[in-house]
């Protein structure tokens, strides 16, 4: 075995190691802990991906010494430390924008917790990525909601405390759910390394049997996985849970942390489902309607709220629909689309949140849009951050953000009444993200219009957030303008997801 194999499980135990190394410090040695395994985990990630791109493409890394089903296994192909990598560098980047509030934010004694459970956080969206187990993904999922309750109720505000309650109580829900479709799946097929429940559940549905327990197990871990990552009509506890954390928490918590479960679904529908079992159980067009229906009110809600942190929260659910409409579609074009439309609201997401963080900084940390008049010429880069993702979230080409609604408009064609409904939705949430975007760049760049006290940041004040909203903005152009070879890797990545076990 070629030792770059081991990088995926060292990025995991590493990042546990990390979240003991970091509590035993001071909050500003713990932070650099912090940055250090993102950077080098980072690197590890990239590894990986190299090494397939110029190898065989996908390995399987053997835990212990013993087969399945009683040994545990890591799997990597392309997509797996594409992911891993991005969650690395979108949590990394939040940390140093959002570093001054961090700090400002919290208490002091509550400095060093903070990041260890940004460690825990990394550890669980690492083996989400990587994990070919089912139960050791559910463990994860676990350590990654209790990890991001802390990060909530790391601000010692009573907004934060609600709202982190309201989190944990969806979450738990969710988990729940989750829970209970692998216990259902694992009696039936009697095992949790995904090839071999692949195997199972492919024979089984074949044969017919147990079709009813299959359909509840799928049902049950998709809704689960859905209610987590904040699908339409479980996207209520959004606007408090990134709207009152501390902007580097919004910024991970919207970015990655609702990703990493996306992804996990991803791996479950085609690696251990089947893409045509999990069409012939119904739950595709379930998810195909919902995604639609969250494209929309995510997008009215938006247009209803007068909190700029609440309206970037619901344009959060209604980026989500797009990735389950996709999965509803279901065609290989279109699971292209939605991988690509994770990464534009990895990278997006983070620079909102950061970006409004200092534009409502300007005025005193007033969060209304009337308060917000002007903000954009007192904090020029907050400005510049914030239009150029509320440009990419619309769809103005060269940006990121105009790639997938570009690909899953061309891959709507050719589905009948799919085709109609996906135009549709798609013209109808541009359109309403339109009007909310637009109205929040028409007051940040306005004459003030009431007696707001008012501070003004220079480069000199702010320096790290301004060199990673240049960073971000630097990226996120140049994805939009060359988006292919990201769009060929996703195709790669997803023939082994379809073809290896």
């Amino acid at each position: 075995m070629d030792f770059m194999m081991n990088f995926p499980f060292i990025t995991i135990v590493l990042s546990l190691f990390s979240s003991v190394i970091a509590y035993a410090l001071k909050g500003k040695q713990a932070r650099f802990v912090s940055y250090s395994l993102l950077g080098i985990c980072s690197l590890l990630h990239l590894g990986v991906l190299f090494y397939n791109l110029t190898g065989d493409g996908y390995f399987v890394y053997r835990m212990g010494h013993y087969d399945a089903p009683i040994g545990n296994e890591i799997s990597a192909g392309l997509l797996e430390p594409f992911f891993a990598l991005l969650f690395s560098l979108v949590m990394l980047f939040s940390l140093l924008g959002g570093a001054k509030r961090i700090f400002s934010d919290l208490e002091e004694g509550k400095y060093k917790l903070f990041y260890v459970m940004v460690n825990l956080v990394h550890a669980a969206l690492a083996a989400l990525a990587y994990t070919n187990d089912i139960f050791t993904g559910y463990v994860f999922i676990e350590i990654c909601t209790i990890a991001s309750c802390a990060l909530l109720m790391a601000r010692s505000h009573g907004k934060s405390l609600v709202a982190a309650t309201r989190y944990m109580i969806f979450s738990l829900m969710g988990s729940g759910l989750v829970l209970i479709g692998i216990i259902l799946l694992y009696s039936i097929t009697g095992h949790l390394l995904f090839p071999q429940m692949y195997e199972s559940v492919q024979s089984l549905w074949t044969s017919g049997e147990y079709r009813i327990p299959l359909t509840v197990a799928i049902g049950l871990l998709v809704s689960g996985l859905a209610i987590k990552s904040g699908l339409f009509p479980f996207h209520f506890w959004m606007p408090d849970t990134y709207g009152t954390a501390t902007p580097a928490a919004s910024a991970i918590l919207s970015g990655v942390v609702s990703k990493g479960y996306i992804f996990f679904l991803l791996k479950l529908v085609f690696r251990v489902i089947g893409f045509e079992v999990f069409v012939s159980s119904g739950i595709q067009s379930v998810l195909f309607a919902l995604g639609i229906l969250g494209m929309i009110f995510g997008s009215v809600s938006a247009i209803r709220t007068n909190n700029i942190n609440f309206m970037i929260a619901f344009s959060s659910a209604a980026q989500i629909g797009y990735i389950y409409m996709g999965l509803g579609l279901g065609t290989k074009e279109a699971v292209i689309s939605l991988l690509f439309q994770i990464l534009a609201h990895a990278l997006t997401k983070p620079m909102l949140f950061l970006a409004a963080s200092k534009l409502s900084d300007t005025a005193s940390g007033a969060q209304d849009f009337a308060s917000l008049h002007s903000s954009a010429h007192d904090h020029l880069f907050a400005g510049l951050g914030y239009s150029v993702g509320a440009l990419s979230m619309v769809g103005i080409p060269i940006f990121v953000g105009f790639v997938p609604k570009l690909f899953f408009a061309m891959a709507a064609f050719g589905h009948g009444l799919q085709t109609y409904c996906v135009l549709i939705a798609l013209a109808i949430s541009t359109i309403l993200n339109v009007v909310y975007f637009l109205r929040t760049l028409i007051n940040i760049y306005s004459p003030p219009t009431r007696k707001v006290t008012r501070r003004h940041f220079v480069f000199q004040t702010d320096r790290l957030f301004c060199v990673m909203m240049v960073l971000m903005l630097v990226v996120n152009v140049a994805l939009g303008l060359c988006s292919q070879p990201v769009v060929n890797l996703f195709d790669a990545g997803f023939d082994l997801f379809l073809f290896v076990r």
